[in-house]
């Protein structure tokens, strides 16, 4: 996993990104069909639109590569929405992802797995930023410039979990790792990150994951047409809200696409919840956070029977001392590290 502290400006930072990849000799597989093509530059009108510093960071990084921006920026717009032929043709997307937020004894935690095809592992990025004009962030992503999960400077933290959509359902708008990105830039807090995101085109299924520091959390579950905000569960001595690769209100479940090929989701789903109600989360609460990510109070990570499938990272966020703890690779045989970020 690389990591990378990025400053100033967007082009700037951007401008930095590239000429670590020139130097590291990267290169993309920016291989796109029409539907792509199409979708990504669709797309790149309204990522412009609500997050101009964005696109101006993608620019610095396809400038200093000598890339087609246009291209470039479809390429990424694809990720975690419609990009079924990466890495030699994969015909769907394949995602994971178990995240969930509980305030108990006066902690306010996140956690979560990051479930992936392992050629995915060793592009993976733990990245600081301190851009001009914006909130100060760190953030996990399997690609760059956006990212599944990250906590900001104001105690929020946002991840997002991958949701099956039917091509024809898909529309122009931002992909959930472009979500994660623009409200951990913009919002300092769970209240505002829903009022921003009601605003936002979305392009395919996904579920928002929102947790600040007062404890204040929920999940919004989005699709192109409409989105759900569900609120966090009480339990005794706390609250839990939990997401995963399909919708949970009964509302949206119809919307959701992968008809039970989601890699045991509603599984991961109700380990975490009967973690909570039982007691297993106790006053350790990192180290028992730990456990429930390590798989040992039900199914989390063992996808030892799954060809090309397991979790390329384990994260924990303390929103109070913004503290976090990452474990690179399967956490049951990767040690979590305390990362003081800012």
């Amino acid at each position: 996993m690389y990591h990378l502290r990025l400053k100033g400006g967007h082009y700037e930072m951007g401008v930095k990104r590239g000429k670590i990849f020139k130097k590291c000799q990267v290169f993309f597989p920016l291989q796109l069909d029409e539907f792509q093509l199409e979708h990504g530059k669709r797309s790149e009108e309204a990522l412009r639109k609500y997050f101009p510093e964005v696109y101006e960071e993608i620019r610095g990084v396809s400038d200093t590569m000598g890339a087609d921006y246009l291209h470039f920026a479809s390429w990424m717009l694809c990720m975690g929405c419609c990009m079924y032929n990466l890495e030699n043709n994969i015909p769907v997307e394949i995602r994971g992802c178990t995240a969930f937020a509980y305030a108990k004894g006066g902690r306010i935690l996140y956690g979560r797995n990051n479930d992936l095809p392992p050629y995915l592992r060793e592009g993976s990025k733990s990245e600081s930023y301190a851009p001009e004009n914006g909130n100060r962030f760190h953030i996990m992503t399997s690609s760059f410039s956006n990212g599944e999960e990250g906590l900001n400077e104001h105690g929020l933290a946002v991840a997002m979990t991958f949701v099956m959509t039917e091509l024809g359902k898909i529309q122009a708008g931002f992909n959930s790792c472009f979500i994660v990105r623009y409200l951990l830039e913009k919002a300092d807090n769970t209240e505002q990150a829903i009022s921003l995101l009601m605003e936002l085109p979305i392009a395919s299924n996904c579920n928002i994951l929102l947790a600040d520091r007062s404890g204040d959390m929920a999940v919004v579950e989005c699709t192109p047409s409409m989105k759900e905000i569900r609120d966090a569960e009480s339990f005794e001595n706390g609250r839990i809200i939990c997401t995963v690769n399909s919708f949970t209100s009964d509302e949206m479940k119809r919307y959701d696409d992968a008809k039970g090929n989601d890699y045991d989701s509603q599984k991961r789903y109700q380990v975490v919840m009967d973690s909570f109600v039982s007691g297993l989360i106790k006053e350790d609460y990192i180290e028992t956070t730990i456990q429930l990510l390590s798989g040992n109070y039900g199914f989390m990570c063992q996808y030892d029977n799954e060809p090309d499938f397991e979790t390329v990272w384990s994260s924990i966020f303390d929103l109070e001392s913004l503290v976090v703890y990452h474990a690179e690779g399967d956490p049951r045989k990767n040690k979590f590290i305390m990362n003081r970020w800012l």
